[in-house]
């Protein structure tokens, strides 16, 4: 989606943005996906096998590493994922505002420079530059519902998974021990 984004921003008048937004958004999202795959998911693992450990074992009582792991790894994603919003944020605004200048100077040179016809092209530019904002908002919208759709089967099979981990302890309750029942009740929070 990014090219055809990057695209359409151009032929909007937004060349700031477009020529800003590509290398900072795709350094960004390489950065904190390879983060997440390379540093928060082993953290997220090794967290959930303390606390697995902790629940089953009478010996050895690791729970308090296990939260650390699993709070450490919440606060590092919210930081990242707030310097992200922030970056995109602030780089938005910053150019979308020379873009929004670029435009308006644009549409005033074609009006004033060109005689005869340019009042004509330039309300023909302003009309480009219309329809252009809306093909782009409408690539961002589908964009939208694309990562939506991908990312849907994920929550449902973990919702799934931690309906399934909460009626498991409610029928093995009877029957087994106290510390399975509470793996099973409390440890699907690490899912």
């Amino acid at each position: 989606m990014i090219p055809i984004l990057i695209t359409l921003m151009m032929t909007t008048g937004s060349i700031t943005s477009a020529g800003i937004a590509q290398p900072i958004l795709l350094f960004l999202i390489n950065f904190i996906g390879n983060m997440i795959t390379k540093v928060f998911l082993p953290f997220i693992l090794i967290g959930t096998a303390l606390g697995i450990i902790s629940k089953v074992s009478d010996r050895i009582q690791i729970g308090k590493i296990s939260k650390y792991f699993k709070s450490t790894t919440i606060w590092a994603l919210g930081i990242a994922l707030t310097l992200f919003v922030g970056i995109l944020s602030l780089e938005g605004s910053l150019s979308s505002s020379v873009d929004g200048i670029t435009a308006k100077t644009a549409k005033a040179a074609v009006s004033n420079f060109i005689p005869v016809v340019g009042k004509i092209l330039g309300d023909a530019v302003d009309t480009v530059i219309g329809c252009s904002n809306i093909l782009k908002n409408a690539v961002g919208i589908v964009g939208v519902i694309v990562v939506i759709g991908i990312c849907i089967i994920p929550i449902i099979k973990l919702a799934l998974l931690m309906g399934t981990y909460y009626i498991a302890s409610a029928i093995v309750e009877p029957i087994a021990d106290e510390k399975i029942i509470s793996l099973l009740s409390r440890n699907w929070r690490y899912f």
